[in-house]
């Protein structure tokens, strides 16, 4: 598997240990992996994260601590990729896209930083739609 989408390979990660039933999965951390993590956080999703790095591996890993209820059902029901290295999707500031018909977050990358679309549609700014969780 060539490594072109490092966000599509993070997404999978999360999704193959979320129906393995796996509490942590490590990712080969990133800034905008970090971002992601954070957001997820921020939103719910995940219960923690962290970059573990050392003298070997500067770049480091993302370690990410999924998040279940009671029923032992996981927060994230699902994750897509929205925008793809072959197909790049831009939102304007008055954007109307949706995750998931409303359910979920998008993950937008800006001009200031990742967001989620409603705090980017509060600030009245656009930018690259990667991925829809929900």
């Amino acid at each position: 598997m060539s490594m072109t989408d490092p966000v599509a390979d993070m997404l999978t990660r999360i999704r193959n240990a979320r129906h393995a039933r796996k509490e942590q999965v490590t990712i080969p951390a990133s800034n905008l992996k970090i971002g992601i993590a954070q957001i997820l956080k921020e939103e719910g999703y995940i219960r923690k994260y962290k970059v573990i790095r050392s003298a070997k591996n500067k770049q480091g890993v993302l370690k990410v601590t999924l998040r279940y209820d009671d029923t032992d059902e996981c927060s994230i029901e699902g994750l897509a990729k929205v925008s793809r290295p072959g197909r790049r999707v831009y939102v304007g500031q008055d954007h109307h896209m949706k995750s998931h018909g409303g359910v979920g977050i998008l993950i937008i990358s800006t001009s200031q930083g990742l967001m989620t679309d409603q705090e980017a549609a509060r600030r009245r700014i656009g930018g690259e739609v990667l991925c829809s969780v929900w």
